[in-house]
């Protein structure tokens, strides 16, 4: 069909937009949540957000007058927003860099202007902390130049807005701006159709059972139906908005609480909702066998394959407050892939049984907070074997003890499916080298890829292509639609009929 002759979608409204805040730590980025929460959410009859789920939305008014919804991604971390990105999907429409006012530009706020360049983000710079001693917004202003961010009132295009967020002042402003800049985004979605988004978090609930909050990212979701997201599903029963009040229906940009998961979907999870639940579980059959939904538009699919690290640690401060500090900066770095274990922390200087026992664990960290040494260790610790440091700086030492930790995770293996093709016909078998002949469904298929054998969609088998051939001359790609011959290495048979999911492998460096 022509695409001239296709009609727009006439059901398309508006939607409103979803923002994430990100920023260097003690920036004020939470600072800033609380106070928009404290002064926009409307509290209705639950008196109040009385759980953590991981998103809320807010009202605002505007200097014309109008109400405007935005929904903002209340993680500090912003996890779920990273997890998201990874898996190829668009959490947030809008963003906000703090910057502190008499700090500047540090480490992870231009980390976090990377994200926002490679999330292709429109954002504004909020430039807290303006109350403060020695604040110098155009200081701020030079130093965002030189990461390539220029602003507004130096000619450039990306809104900065001075705040406090401690006290309110230009929080409206900021808020108006990203309403603004959501317009200019002409974010649509459409009602009418099935809910489908992302998955924000998930957590056992000791009462309830498994519960995820979802951001609905088009369509509504109503009662009644059922939800998969990844390999998981859940019927729409238990279904709250994120005050904890009851729904029979929400619609996009909302997040919503879903509980009766028959397992934990993880955090940046696409999902769908159906009308029955045989659809919700055959797609989730589809996800279990490949690992991610492939539908037309030919998205990477990504299988992670890792193993939990379990990282002993000794943490050392100069005073109880200190070592708290960092016992929380340690903690933060617990994830799926790595599992910090404290051997010991305490107060006072690194001592001799702490090397010691440090050296007994094999690969210890010891992370000490303006606490020193003892001077009879400093030859034993320069023999090696304990890796050490100590700090004045507490977000330092939680930058160091995480490059430290990242060390220490495996190569992470990504599996990327690039197409998929139905056998035709099996031409000769030869212990494991097989001839065969087949069509491309969907994607392509490459020379050298490898892929799975999906037989009555249960997956009997791997293999690798040896040779691709098409018309009997030796090819590299095969496209959609074509017909192919391929000598495979298989050490399941291959017969007429079998689906293979072709994929190709990359090796990359694990992050936390």
């Amino acid at each position: 069909m022509n695409a001239m002759n296709i009609e727009p979608n006439k059901n398309l409204i508006a939607r409103p937009p979803v923002v994430v805040v990100v920023g260097h730590i003690d920036h004020g980025k939470t600072k800033l949540l609380d106070y928009i929460r404290k002064t926009n959410v409307m509290e209705k009859e639950s008196g109040g957000i009385t759980q953590h789920i991981g998103a809320y939305e807010v009202m605002i008014k505007t200097k014309d007058g109008n109400e405007e919804k935005i929904t903002f991604l209340d993680t500090p971390g912003h996890e779920a927003f990273s997890q998201i990105r990874s898996r190829g999907a668009k959490a947030a429409d809008v963003a906000i860099l703090v910057v502190a006012a008499d700090e500047g530009v540090k480490p992870q706020t231009e980390e976090s202007i990377g994200v926002l360049k490679n999330a292709d983000l429109p954002f504004a710079v909020a430039i807290n902390k303006i109350d403060k001693e020695g604040a110098n917004s155009e200081k701020i202003k030079k130093e965002l130049a030189e990461q390539g961010i220029l602003v507004e009132d130096w000619g450039g295009k990306t809104p900065a807005v001075e705040i406090s967020a401690k006290q309110g002042t230009g929080v409206e402003d900021l808020l108006e701006t990203i309403v603004l800049l959501a317009q200019l985004e002409e974010l649509k979605a459409d009602p009418k159709i099935l809910a489908k988004g992302v998955v924000i978090e998930s957590s056992l609930e000791p009462k309830r059972g498994n519960a995820a909050t979802l951001l609905i990212q088009d369509g509504t979701l109503k009662v009644g139906e059922f939800v998969a997201a990844g390999s998981a599903v859940s019927p729409v029963r238990i279904f709250e908005d994120f005050l904890g009040n009851s729904l029979k229906e929400a619609s996009f940009s909302s997040p919503i609480r879903v509980v009766g998961f028959d397992c934990l979907p993880p955090a940046g999870t696409a999902f769908s909702a159906f009308y029955s639940k045989k659809e919700a579980e055959k797609a989730a059959a589809k996800e279990k066998i490949s690992g991610g939904f492939f539908g037309e538009n030919k998205k990477i699919k990504e299988v992670q394959i890792v193993s939990l690290i379990i990282v002993p640690v000794i943490l050392k401060a100069d005073t109880s407050g200190s070592l708290e500090a960092l016992e929380k900066e340690a903690k933060k770095f617990d994830s799926e892939k790595l599992k910090i274990k404290i051997l010991k922390s305490g107060t006072g200087p690194v001592s001799e049984d702490d090397f010691k026992t440090a050296l007994s664990a094999q690969e210890a960290i010891i992370v000490s907070f303006r606490a020193g040494l003892d001077v009879k260790i400093r030859e034993l610790l320069s023999r090696g074997g304990v890796v050490f440091k100590n700090f004045d700086v507490i977000y330092e030492a939680s930058d160091w003890l995480k490059e430290q930790l990242e060390k220490k995770l495996p190569p992470e293996i990504k599996r990327m499916e690039i197409g998929k093709a139905k056998i035709l016909k099996l031409f000769k078998k030869s212990g494991q080298k097989q001839v065969i002949g087949g069509k491309v469904l969907d994607g392509f298929v490459k020379a050298e890829a490898r892929f799975e054998i999906i037989r009555n969609e249960h997956k009997i088998g791997e293999g690798r292509i040896m040779e691709l051939q098409q018309a009997k001359i030796k090819a590299k790609e095969a496209a959609k639609g074509d017909e192919f011959g391929l000598l495979v290495d298989a050490a399941a048979g291959i017969e007429a009929g079998d689906v293979l999911h072709f994929f190709e492998e990359k090796t990359i460096k694990q992050t936390l």
